[in-house]
C-alpha cells in the first residue's frame, strides 16, 4: 500500500475479530443506552428497532468489508476514500479522516463515561449516602481513560491478549445476565410486552421519538471499523479483516437481541425503571434483587472497561494512520512509534485527552451521553458512508480484494448509504423537548466545530500539500524502509 512497516503483525485472525466484537459490545451498548430507549419508543423501538438497525447494519458491515480486503491499512476508511474518489482524492480524504477521527473520540469518551456512571450506580448500592453528580462522574471518566491509555502504551500482544478475554468476558457475561432473568423472577412480562410503545421524550410525534430510538442500537452497532484500522497488524489481512467486521456484527446482532428480549420482559415497575439513574440496573434489582443485581452489574462493568479499551486501540491506529500522512497538527510527533513496545504511543494519549475534552459538559449537561453517542454515531457512519458512496460511484472500475460480494456488491452498498444518510440527520436532531441548556444536543456543534476547522484548515494550507495518502515509493523501495 506504499507504507514502510512500523507496525507489527501479530494480530490474528480471532485477534482481529475480537477488537471489533469488544468495541460493538452488546452488554455495554445496551446497558448504556436501555434508558433512553425506554422514553424514546419503548420495548417495541428496543426489540423490532434493534433487530431493524441489525439488519441495516449487516449491509454497512459488508460494503465496509469489501473496501477492506481491498484497501487493509491503518488508515481504513480515510485511506480507502482517497484510492476510491475520481477526483479531489485529497478532499475526499481529508474529510473523511476527520470524521473518523471525531467520531472514535466519540465512542472512547462515551464508553468511559457509561463506565463511570455504572460504576456509581455499583457504589450507591454498596453506599447508600453516596451521591451522584456530574462532578464526580466527569473525574471518574478521566481516571478510566488514564488506566486504559496505561494499558495501550505497551504491547500489541498485550491488547490482543485483553481482546481475546474480553470476548469470553462478553460471551460468558450475556450467558450469566440472560440466564438469571430467565430462571430467578417468578414471573415476566407476556411477549406482546414487546409490541408496547412509550414516548417520554416530550415530543408529540410519536414517529419522531421512536426514531430517536433507534440510537440505542445504532450507538451498540458503532466500532467495527475496529477490524479495519488494526489491519495492518492482523496475519492474511485481506481475509482476515473482511471476516473479522462480517463476525462481529453478526455475532453481537443475535447475543444482543437475546439480552434485550431478557431485559425488556423483566421490567417490573417501568415508570419507576425509566425515572432511575440507572434504569437498566433498577431492572436487574427489580427482577433479581439486590445482591444479584450487584453481581452483574460487575460484569455489566467489566464489559464497558474491555470496551473502552478496545475503543482507545482503534482510536490511536486512525490518529497514527492519519498523522503518517500529514493530516493532524504535529503531524510528526503523532505518527511516531515507541522502538520497544511498537505502539503509537503518543497517540495513545491524544486519543486519551481528546476523549476526556469531549466529556468535560458532563459536568453541568444531563443529556451529555446521549450528545456524546450522537458525535461517535454520526462522526462514525458518515465515515464509513464515504468510501462506499465512492465505491459505489466507481461502479465496474473498484478492483475488489479476495474477500468481495461480487454482483451484489453495488446494491448492498447503495442501501448502505441510504441508511447511513438517514441515520446521521436523525441523530444530530434534539432528543428532548423542552429545549433548554441543560437538554440541549450539543454534538451537532461539536461536529460542527471539528468540520469548521477542518475546513478553515483545508482553504488555508491543506488543500496545497494534501492530497491524500503518501507513497513512500515502489514495493522494493518501501520494503528497504521497513523498521520492523
Amino acid at each position: 500500500m506504499g507504507y514502510p512497516r512500523k507496525l507489527t503483525r501479530r494480530f490474528r485472525a480471532f485477534d482481529n475479530f475480537a477488537i471489533s466484537f469488544t468495541i460493538i459490545n452488546v452488554i455495554s451498548g445496551i446497558f448504556s443506552a436501555f434508558g433512553f430507549g425506554m422514553v424514546a419508543g419503548g420495548p417495541l423501538v428496543l426489540v423490532f428497532g434493534w433487530i431493524g438497525v441489525s439488519i441495516m447494519v449487516l449491509f454497512v458491515g459488508a460494503a465496509m468489508a469489501e473496501i477492506a480486503s481491498a484497501y487493509p491499512t491503518s488508515g481504513a476508511l480515510y485511506f480507502a476514500a482517497g484510492k476510491l474518489a475520481k477526483r479531489h482524492r485529497g478532499a475526499w480524504s481529508w474529510y473523511t479522516g476527520w470524521l473518523n477521527f471525531v467520531g472514535q473520540v466519540g465512542g472512547t469518551a462515551a464508553t468511559a463515561y457509561a463506565a463511570a456512571t455504572f460504576i456509581q450506580a455499583f457504589v450507591a448500592m454498596q453506599w447508600p449516602p453516596y451521591q451522584v453528580t456530574g462532578a464526580r462522574t466527569v473525574a471518574i471518566t478521566a481516571l478510566i481513560l488514564l488506566l486504559q491509555a496505561l494499558a495501550n502504551t505497551y504491547t500489541v500482544r498485550l491488547v490482543a491478549t485483553v481482546n481475546r478475554i474480553s470476548v469470553w468476558w462478553l460471551v460468558g457475561g450475556v450467558t450469566v445476565i440472560v440466564g438469571c432473568l430467565l430462571l430467578i423472577p417468578a414471573q415476566h412480562r407476556p411477549m406482546s410486552f414487546s409490541a408496547h410503545f412509550v414516548n417520554g421524550t416530550g415530543f408529540t410525534s410519536a414517529v419522531y421519538a421512536g426514531m430517536l430510538g433507534l440510537l440505542v442500537t445504532s450507538w451498540t452497532f458503532t466500532g467495527f471499523d475496529g477490524s479495519f484500522h488494526m489491519s495492518e497488524e492482523t496475519v492474511h489481512a485481506t481475509r482476515s479483516t473482511p471476516r473479522g467486521i462480517m463476525r462481529a456484527i453478526g455475532f453481537s446482532a443475535v447475543a444482543g437481541l437475546v439480552l434485550m428480549l431478557a431485559l425488556v420482559h423483566s421490567i417490573r415497575d417501568y415508570s419507576a425503571a425509566a425515572d432511575a439513574s440507572a434504569p437498566p440496573v433498577q431492572v436487574l434489582v427489580d427482577a433479581l434483587g439486590t445482591g444479584v443485581a450487584q453481581l452483574l452489574l460487575l460484569v455489566v462493568i467489566g464489559a464497558m472497561l474491555f470496551c473502552g479499551l478496545a475503543n482507545m486501540t482503534s482510536n490511536a491506529r486512525q490518529i497514527f494512520a492519519f498523522s503518517r500522512d500529514g493530516a493532524m497538527p504535529g503531524s510528526r510527533h503523532w505518527h511516531s512509534v515507541n522502538p520497544r513496545t511498537r505502539t503509537p504511543v503518543k497517540a495513545v494519549w491524544l486519543a486519551a485527552g481528546c476523549s476526556l475534552a469531549l466529556t468535560v459538559p458532563g459536568w453541568w449537561s444531563h443529556t451529555v451521553f446521549a450528545a456524546i453517542v450522537s458525535v461517535n454515531v454520526v462522526g462514525m457512519y458518515l465515515a464509513y458512508g464515504v468510501p462506499i458512496f465512492l465505491r459505489l460511484r466507481l461502479g465496474d472500475a473498484f478492483q475488489p480484494g479476495p474477500w468481495n460480494l461480487g454482483r451484489w456488491g453495488r446494491p448492498v452498498a447503495a442501501i448502505a448509504v441510504v441508511w447511513i444518510a438517514l441515520s446521521s440527520l436523525l441523530f444530530v436532531l434534539p432528543h428532548s423537548s423542552p429545549i433548554t441548556p441543560t437538554t440541549f444536543n450539543y454534538a451537532p456543534m461539536a461536529l460542527a466545530v471539528v468540520l469548521l476547522i477542518a475546513t478553515v484548515w483545508w482553504l488555508a494550507t491543506a488543500r496545497r500539500r494534501f492530497q491524500g495518502p503518501v507513497s513512500y515509493g515502489s514495493p522494493d523501495e518501501v520494503a528497504a524502509m521497513d523498521l520492523i
